[in-house]
């Protein structure tokens, strides 16, 4: 449990004097206006509409990161490094694609890098929102079925100032 600590006289009269001349601001500028729903922002930081035509698939991505057949390290350098770029040249819309992984483990193998199912699909997330690169993204969802759909990732990038 804690405890709120007292106010002493002397900071009871400071406070007072700092803020005598204080006015409120005007009831108009306390109401927030509501944005109306084409242009609100999602979670992630995108627009509803931008949001709906990613979830539709009308976007078409200005850059593409195949990552099959990657190792772990390499991927992750290689995917840093393309998201780094696009932002730089002002790209907004890229996909990465990481495959689906594999569909059955190899049954003999206790644990083998097929029993390690989609890698790269789990791990591209977490990469992107690693400090060197999450203040470059503002969204980061599946694709839609025509650019990979499961398979790969939209990134859709913070505009570049």
């Amino acid at each position: 449990m804690t405890r709120k600590r007292s106010v002493s006289e002397e900071e009871r009269k400071l406070f007072e004097s700092a803020y005598k001349e204080a006015t409120p601001l005007a009831p108009a500028l306390l109401k927030k206006k509501q944005p109306d729903a084409k242009s609100r922002l999602t979670p992630g930081g995108l627009n509803g509409r931008t949001a709906e035509r990613l979830k539709r698939g009308e976007i078409e991505p200005q850059a593409r990161l195949d990552l099959h057949g990657m190792t772990e390290t390499v991927a992750h350098t290689t995917l840093v490094t393309f998201v780094r770029s696009a932002w730089a040249r002002g790209l907004r819309l890229v996909i990465i694609v990481t495959g689906k992984g594999a569909k059955d483990p190899a049954p003999d193998a206790p644990f083998s890098m097929d029993s390690r199912r989609g890698i790269l699909r789990n791990l591209a997330p977490r990469w992107l929102s690693e400090p060197d690169v999450a203040g470059l993204v503002a969204d980061i969802r599946p694709a839609h079925r025509s650019h990979g759909g499961d398979g790969a990732l939209y990134v859709y990038l913070r505009k570049n100032r």
